[in-house]
């Protein structure tokens, strides 16, 4: 049986959600200005949906309380240059971890926590 994932967040303001992740790489699939305002994005195979919603202080998403939402891609060091060359601060730097994966860390802007990662 094949499976995927969807992630739904929700953002306190949809338009700079929509910059931040499209400056990641996402491209966006669709929008609502429905009630809620909605925006779908996508890299690959990896979806993220996100619902404008009352702000939420970014501090109770952090880790390790809140939700690490981890996206595997082939080409770590690519996007990972990319993020930085759109001036996005990283949370963490490229590092190897012991069980083989390479990745780096961000939050986005209402706090959740994004690991991007690859087998190195």
């Amino acid at each position: 049986m094949d499976a995927s994932l969807r992630v739904e967040i929700f953002v306190a303001d949809l338009d700079e959600t929509v910059r931040f992740y499209e400056r990641l790489g996402f491209g966006t699939t669709g929008r609502s200005d429905g009630r809620p305002r909605y925006a779908a994005f996508r890299m690959g195979r990896a979806r993220i949906g996100a619902a404008e919603a009352a702000a939420v202080d970014p501090v109770l998403r952090a880790v390790p309380t809140g939700v690490e939402i981890v996206i595997d891609v082939d080409d770590i060091r690519e996007v990972r240059d990319r993020v930085v060359g759109a001036g996005l601060p990283l949370a963490e730097d490229l590092q190897d971890r012991p069980w083989g994966l390479r990745g780096f860390r961000l939050s986005d802007p209402d706090g959740y926590y994004l690991r991007f990662t690859s087998r190195h």
